[in-house]
């Protein structure tokens, strides 16, 4: 292997285009380039690399085995780098930048909207980019640097090295069919549901709803009969919308419209039916991510407080 390795970020990019293309004509012309200077480019690529990320044919080129690996990581390399460019530019200018913010699956509808205008009004240098992904994929792309604040229902995942705050806190309601013999109910209470199919959360994607839900229910007194699980809420209201199951879900969601598909409020003072939004960053945040972080909490309080 080359002991002098020099990756620049041209060099990348150029590698990236060719992989997307998969034709060198095509990628030379979508990098304003002609062909011949992007070939040798790719070719000491290789030789840097020490492996051949290529195979080159009469039709185009397709990634080798070690290209995918590479081509995976190259992106990788890319993103931390604009994250670590823009972190610095946001140190040096105090509130200026941009601050790329994870989320997942429904929380775009109930609590990003607040955070953008509260952003917009208090922080109008800043600009908010979203990425949306699973919990998992947003906790581990804070922990790595590539986003810099993640809003996540689910933090089981999180360990020491991630600063989590609670942002919002919802009480857990029955996600229901319509038409089912409880859709119109003002309340139920847990139990009544004991002879029902769920749908559950899936315990690898949403570990911690998913054991509320156990826990609740077995406090009730009876253990959740699944006929199917979900590994988002997005998927879990689509088979409560089927009209084949009923399951629990947040009950923030009941202001969101869902084919098919009642949220009915529960009964009774279990600690095992409240759930909370948390915000991720690590403990290095620079002070425009703090900063964005105290307008979003801000602006939850606005949000709910009474009127």
């Amino acid at each position: 292997m080359p002991s002098d390795i020099s990756l620049s970020r041209r060099l990348l990019e150029q590698f990236l285009v060719v992989a997307q293309e998969k034709h060198f004509g095509r990628a030379a012309e979508r990098l304003g380039m002609s062909q011949p200077p992007l070939s040798q480019s790719i070719q000491r690529l290789e030789r840097t690399v020490g492996a051949r990320l290529l195979d080159r044919g009469p039709g185009g080129v397709r990634l080798t085995a070690a290209g995918k690996g590479f081509a995976t990581d190259a992106q990788r390399l890319l993103d931390l780098q604009t994250a670590a460019v823009a972190r610095a530019r946001r140190v040096a200018s105090g509130s200026r930048g941009e601050v790329r913010v994870g989320y997942v699956s429904l929380l775009s509808y109930l609590y990003l909207p607040a955070m953008l205008q509260a952003a917009a009004a208090h922080l109008p240098e800043l600009r908010v980019h979203l990425q949306h992904d699973s919990s998992a994929g947003v906790v581990d792309q804070v922990r790595s640097g590539t986003l810099d604040l993640g809003f996540v229902r689910d933090p089981a995942r999180l360990t020491g090295d991630l600063v989590s705050t609670v942002i919002a806190t919802e009480r857990i309601g029955a996600a229901l069919p319509d038409g089912h013999r409880l859709a119109e109910a003002d309340g139920i209470d847990l139990a009544q549901l004991a002879d029902e199919d769920f749908v559950l959360p899936d315990p690898t994607a949403l570990p911690a709803l998913a054991e509320q839900v156990h826990v609740a229910c077995r406090e009730a007194g009876f253990t959740p009969r699944a006929v199917a699980v979900a590994d988002d809420l997005s998927g879990l209201f689509s088979y409560v919308g089927a009209g084949l199951c009923v399951s629990l879900a947040p009950e923030g969601l009941r202001h969101l419209a869902f084919a098919g598909v009642r949220l009915v409020p529960l009964r009774g003072r279990s600690g095992h039916l409240d759930t909370a939004v948390h915000a991720l960053h690590r403990p290095d945040a620079d002070p425009a991510v703090i900063r964005l972080l105290a307008v979003a909490r801000a602006a939850q309080l606005r949000t709910r407080r009474p009127r």
